[in-house]
């Protein structure tokens, strides 16, 4: 008996490719996110004096609590999940996988430090002790979350060349 290798197509349909093309943008839009936070907005406020630096990163922790966030934040996680179920046993299936273990690595950081440093944040107390606590270790975990979803990225625009490339040799 002969194996032979999937090359595509197996469930490749028009919806599981508006799907990882929706998934891809939105993984895109949540890695800039992360991104500027990295090369621009905590730089920024690290030439800030303490009170400013805990004031503003209060605002900026209450401001991006919004449906228009939430929808890239949480939407990349679900449509890639969705994408990896709709896609499976295609030749994309492996790279989309890969990008929902990167994502949900991102989104476990997330929940588990970034979350919680955001709260003892919003805590009453002198400026200078909450960002003593906080800033080195959010910016630490913020860069992880940028680099695990821009490594997700590059995985799905690996699965769309990939989709791509099948569709037109069908």
């Amino acid at each position: 008996m002969r194996h032979t290798q999937n090359t595509g197509n197996a469930r490749e349909t028009p919806v599981g490719k508006v799907v990882l093309g929706a998934a891809t943008v939105a993984m895109g839009l949540i890695a800039g996110v992360f991104y500027i936070f990295a090369c621009a907005v905590m730089p920024a406020l690290a030439r800030s004096d303490d009170r400013t630096y805990v004031e503003v990163m209060r605002h900026i922790n209450t401001v991006i609590q919004n449906p228009v966030f939430f929808l890239s934040f949480m939407g990349a996680l679900v449509l890639t999940g969705w994408s990896a179920w709709q896609l499976r046993g295609s030749a994309s299936a492996r790279w989309i996988r890969a990008a929902l273990v990167a994502y949900a690595l991102v989104f476990f950081v997330t929940v588990a430090f970034n979350i919680p440093l955001n709260n003892a944040l919003a805590a009453q107390g002198d400026p200078s002790a909450l960002r003593r606590d906080f800033e080195g270790p959010w910016v630490a975990w913020n860069v992880v979350r940028a680099v695990g979803s821009t490594v997700a990225v590059a995985f799905l625009a690996r699965a769309l060349l990939v989709c791509g490339r099948f569709s037109r040799s069908a």
